[in-house]
């Protein structure tokens, strides 16, 4: 019995490989939400010194998603192996680095859990397959860009288009929509937040939302199709409309604080990926249009 027969006989034992693959990649986001922004500005800065005919930066050590090795952010001890297993290794420490004992910010299992816990419904919801296989990525994905935008009010293209060409690739073979439907999925995503970006700088003449914003929503269309398109802005603009007066009465900041959008369009399509024809139904039959 092959191994691809043995997990589509045994659907739970994919669901537990998943739960166990979604840790480790989690452990994997958590360098990459960390040190993507950072490359992306020393990137920045080269550029920057470049057109301005400045002498170019001494060049520091290597520093990308491999190197150098992690390391404790209080004492830059490294990190044994043993130390880096996701979850159980924060919870054997009790939070703690084991050499100078600073404490370990508890989003990192939080994000390994998180990763974990989404892979293994992929899996569940799908069965093994492709569909489950292009999930996997765009979950993992997703979770990426809303952490780094939460952060720095970023949505790196170096995460948001690959994904958006994958999910035109994949849709080629129909594996989520039709090939038109996700083109114009991923025309109608971007056109749509575009439109609004420069009616509210007319009105306003200021910037609503970042182009990151146009391309993920762009993104999601080229997995789901134009069909998700209405929901996704229909729950993100909820969702992010009362979490933003949370947030803002929570911090006693100003309504001019710029507050991340794309965790909420993440967040949006991903359910509306799931269970956007479901949700859809249900309105229009609870309003009696079916």
């Amino acid at each position: 019995m092959t191994l691809d027969q043995l997990l589509i006989l045994h659907p739970w034992l994919f669901v537990w490989c998943s739960l166990v693959l979604g840790l480790i990649v989690g452990s994997f986001l958590n360098v990459l939400v960390w040190r993507l922004p950072k490359m992306l500005e020393r990137d920045w800065r080269a550029q920057a010194h470049e057109i301005l005919g400045l002498p170019p930066e001494p060049r520091g050590p290597t520093y990308n998603l491999l190197h150098p090795n992690s390391c404790c952010p209080h004492c830059s001890a490294p990190i044994r192996p043993w130390e880096n297993i996701p979850v159980f290794s924060y919870l054997l420490l009790r939070g703690r680095c084991a050499r100078c004992h600073g404490s370990i910010s508890p989003r990192y299992p939080l994000t390994e859990l998180a990763c974990g816990l989404l892979s293994a419904f992929i899996a569940w919801h799908y069965g093994f397959g492709w569909p489950a296989a292009g999930m996997l990525f765009l979950s993992w994905g997703l979770l990426a860009m809303s952490l780094i935008d939460a952060d720095h009010q970023l949505l790196p293209d170096a995460l948001v288009l690959p994904l958006l060409w994958l999910g035109l690739i994949l849709n080629c073979f129909e594996l989520y929509v039709s090939l038109p439907d996700a083109l114009l999925g991923a025309v109608a995503g971007y056109l749509s937040l575009w439109a609004v970006f420069w009616l509210f700088k007319l009105c306003t003449g200021k910037d609503g939302m970042g182009y990151g914003d146009f391309k993920l929503l762009a993104m999601l269309g080229a997995w789901g199709g134009w069909q998700i398109l209405p929901l996704t802005l229909l729950l993100a603009s909820l969702v992010g409309a009362i979490s933003g007066v949370i947030l803002l009465r929570m911090r006693n900041a100003q309504t001019s604080v710029p507050l991340p959008f794309g965790p909420y369009l993440a967040i949006a399509g991903w359910i509306a990926l799931l269970w956007g024809g479901q949700i859809t139904d249900f309105y229009l039959q609870s309003v009696g249009f079916r």
